[in-house]
């Protein structure tokens, strides 16, 4: 199973949880199993198309899955997922 780290903003979805584990094949089927456990979790992860949200970002061991195969990157079951919102602001 799979380890996707929740960020703050989304751990209110997830009962409090910092980590919560996942099974799939690939980045697409873990986060569907998330939002199938956590169904909060769907619109701040995905587009009404299905597509992760632009302004999410998912990591596998630290590298970003718009540069691997998208939803399509092959997960292991020691493998890690880290969802980090895009923050914007300043001045």
């Amino acid at each position: 199973m799979a380890t996707i780290k929740i960020p703050p903003v989304l751990r209110p979805a997830v009962g409090g949880e910092k980590e919560v584990g996942a099974t799939g094949t690939n980045v697409g089927e873990v986060l569907r199993g998330l939002v199938t456990a956590h169904p909060a979790t769907e619109s701040q992860l995905f587009s009404g198309e299905g597509e992760l949200n632009r302004y999410v970002n998912v990591y596998l061991n630290d590298e970003d899955v718009r540069v691997l195969d998208g939803l399509d990157t092959a997960v292991g079951e020691q493998d890690t997922l880290v969802i980090l919102p895009a923050m914007a602001g300043g001045r």
